[in-house]
């Protein structure tokens, strides 16, 4: 389901674009009008090991649909945008070795979509369609320039500069999540068994799971050790869940990664000066609404500003995310009208 509200096509701004947030194990679908409105939505699993061509075969197939429902007709449709994780050629729209989608590699994605929904597609980062959605209709539509974290299994980076995304020479712009936090010889590794001593090696859902079960067995009156001794596992929901309830080892872990996130907004906010640092996926501790993740932000906040200048620290906000999940899709969509109005102009 998507949180946004569902408009009628009567209150409906043309051109029209499809937006789908492709993951591991689902796919996000949504019809985006010209002002970042949704029409209609739809989710679809990934079926990740049947390949490639098949979930792009649904993708179309789920588009059209989508189409149908809301009485647009096809060749209103002006552009499709598809966000994937990567790694990837944005300039082949071809999956090159992405983590998460194994049996996919080398995958010429772009057109393939292209011509299943016969429609042209723009190809982006999921992290970056991400970013893109808050800064368009989302919590940096005030901003010109913005920089996003997406904390979840990994942590995703999107960065936007005066309108246009930093995709990188390599496909590979924006990705914060690998930034380095940590240059001891035994840091720890990031989640895809990448680079040593990167952000998401610490600051993720992954690492906050992994940290609550090494210190759970060390702390043995914690809800967490418990959890550990109940389920033989645990994850950064659980940790949450202790920390509502005052748990200190979860609140301490969670003040860890908080601090190795502050880190890391330091160093993107140096190099960029975006005046503004979205915080979005899934693992943000209740988000503004909740103690606990008041205090997350609190603590990010405070280690940014001990490092970074004072005018610079006065200068930047530092908020969570407000599409949630569907940042994702209306930001895919949101650089199809990008690409639209550029080709058109």
């Amino acid at each position: 389901m998507t949180s946004q509200p569902i408009i009628p096509l009567a209150q409906s701004q043309q051109p029209y674009f499809l937006g789908v947030d492709l993951g591991g194990t689902g796919v996000k679908i949504g019809i985006v009008d010209n002002a970042g409105k949704t029409l209609a939505f739809d989710s679809i699993p990934t079926r990740e090991e049947a390949g490639p061509q098949q979930a792009v075969d649904r993708m179309a197939q789920a588009g059209r649909a989508l189409l149908e429902k809301t009485g647009i007709p096809h060749n209103h449709l002006a552009r499709v945008g598809l966000g994937s994780p990567g790694t990837m050629c944005l300039q082949r729209g071809i999956l090159v070795e992405p983590p998460n989608l194994p049996h996919w590699y080398g995958f010429a994605i772009r057109d393939a979509l292209a011509k299943a929904i016969d429609c042209p597609v723009s190809f982006i980062n999921d992290a970056n369609a991400a970013a893109y959605g808050e800064f368009w209709v989302g919590t940096g539509s005030a901003f010109h320039t913005l920089a996003m974290l997406t904390l979840g299994t990994g942590v995703g980076g999107g960065i936007i500069h005066e309108g246009r995304l930093i995709n990188g020479v390599n496909s590979a712009g924006s990705e914060c999540g690998h930034i380095i936090v940590d240059s001891s010889p035994d840091a720890r590794l990031c989640v895809w068994g990448g680079g040593r001593g990167q952000l998401e090696a610490y600051s993720s859902a992954s690492a906050v799971a992994k940290r609550a079960q090494e210190l759970a067995m060390l702390r043995p009156v914690s809800c967490l050790a418990a959890q550990l001794s109940s389920a033989g596992t645990l994850t950064a929901r659980n940790v949450y869940d202790a920390a509502l309830v005052g748990d200190e080892l979860a609140l301490e872990i969670i003040d860890e990664a908080a601090f190795y996130l502050g880190i890391g907004v330091a160093t993107i906010v140096t190099l960029i000066d975006p005046g503004l640092v979205v915080l979005g996926g899934a693992m943000n501790f209740g988000g503004s609404k909740c103690s606990v993740g008041q205090r997350f932000l609190a603590a990010i906040r405070r280690v940014f500003d001990e490092r970074a200048f004072t005018n610079v620290s006065a200068g930047t906000k530092i908020e969570f995310a407000s599409l949630g999940s569907d940042a994702g899709y209306i930001g895919a969509a949101g650089t199809a009208k990008a690409d639209y109005e550029r080709i058109s102009h």
